[in-house]
């Protein structure tokens, strides 16, 4: 396992992170996935108000005997934005209580995904009050957030020099937020990647056309490598709901390495793949197709269609597809059935897509069942 500084925190961190989100049922699978991933290095455990019990779960691992003593281990948990300072107050309290911790080393504020949600943390009487006491009283080490935000909030967010670090998406094949991976390692912050293996694009269950380009690594490894070689991001979270699925992200832990000539060839291959198969019907993701007028996500509708032209990853688009209209905030937009064809976005397209039609055959292409998120925030 390698170990990396958390940014300004000047924690040192595993380069993978426990996520607990998927601890929703069985205290015994989470209890066996906690010591192992302790056993094999990993020293972040990452937890949530709305992850079911997963704080709960894990307040009764850390009292049981672990292998390392507790300050040896960083607990994070994350804690919805609230405009009331007296609701964050009083979930502050809950989290340590259901922890059975007397401070947490950091806490992120979940998903500050809005202006509205950014106008809730620079209130003087919002819930930034509750937790500046917390953290000059030294119950909070550190804090940060994490966002599933557009990229313009996302960078506010960073420029209001209220946060240590920052849990956010960004993978090989989703790199819109790369700038605000710049900006958050311009300003010392940790960099907390989210998800990448599910959202990253299912890559545990790749399709048969994607593991073929990426050969002979698995598109998992290769997204692992893309990541682990880029110095300025801290940790990886992966989300095992047993020990068996920390397997396959733990054998590349040790390997943070800048990337290899096979691995820059195969990365260049990809995305030789991505222009050859879409054409000129191409999305280069450059976002000027925004606004739109009946609220689609344009760019995400087209990055997902993108995907499953070019490489075959129909399953996984299907699934982030499914999410437009069922996640509220969490992922924002309609799907591509709504469109007018008032033509609003065509003169800002760089590219001259036909828009509209696109939008349709990503539609036909990617309805399926409605999809909601694995978990709801209470």
């Amino acid at each position: 396992m390698r170990y990396r500084r958390f940014g300004k925190t000047n924690l040192l961190l595993s380069v993978f992170s426990l996520g607990t989100m998927r601890f929703l049922t069985s205290f015994a699978d989470a209890q066996k996935t906690v010591q192992q991933a302790i056993a094999r290095g990993i020293n972040h455990l990452e937890t949530a108000k709305g992850y079911g019990k997963s704080e709960q779960y894990l307040g009764h691992i850390l009292n049981d005997e672990l292998s390392v003593p507790r300050e040896q281990l960083c607990i994070t948990t994350k804690l919805p934005p609230t405009p009331d300072a007296d609701v964050m107050h009083r979930w502050i309290e809950e989290s340590l209580n259901r922890l059975q911790l007397d401070y947490l080393d950091c806490l992120a504020i979940h998903g500050l995904n809005t202006w509205e949600h950014l106008l809730w943390i620079e209130s003087p009487r919002g819930c930034m009050q509750a937790i500046q006491e917390a953290l000059r009283e030294r119950r909070i080490r550190h804090l940060g957030f994490s966002t599933h935000a557009p990229l313009e909030v996302m960078l506010a967010a960073i420029n209001t020099d209220l946060f240590e670090f920052v849990n956010l998406h960004y993978y090989y094949f989703f790199q819109r937020n790369a700038a605000a991976v710049d900006l958050a390692h311009a300003k010392d912050m940790g960099i907390f990647i989210i998800s990448p293996a599910d959202k990253g694009g299912r890559l545990y269950t790749p399709p048969p056309q994607l593991e073929e380009l990426c050969y002979p690594f698995s598109p998992l490894e290769l997204n692992y490598r893309f990541l682990l070689s880029d110095r300025r991001i801290t940790t990886l979270s992966i989300g095992p709901a047993n020990p068996t699925e920390l397997t396959a992200p733990l054998a590349v832990a040790d390997r943070d390495e800048p990337l290899t000539s096979l691995e820059i060839e195969i990365l260049q291959q990809l995305d030789d793949r991505g222009r050859d198969a879409l054409g000129t019907d191409r999305c280069s993701q450059c976002y000027q197709c925004l606004p739109c007028p009946e609220n689609i996500h344009i760019p995400e509708v087209l990055r997902l269609r993108n995907l499953a032209v070019a490489y075959g990853m129909t399953d996984y688009s299907q699934y982030r597809y499914g999410m437009f209209e069922n996640a509220g905030h969490w992922f924002p937009g309609v799907k591509g059935n709504r469109c007018t064809s008032c033509g609003d976005c065509l003169p800002r397209c760089p590219e001259k897509l036909d828009i509209p039609a696109l939008l349709q055959d990503a539609h036909q292409r990617l309805n399926g069942s409605p999809q909601r998120r694995l978990w709801r925030e209470q």
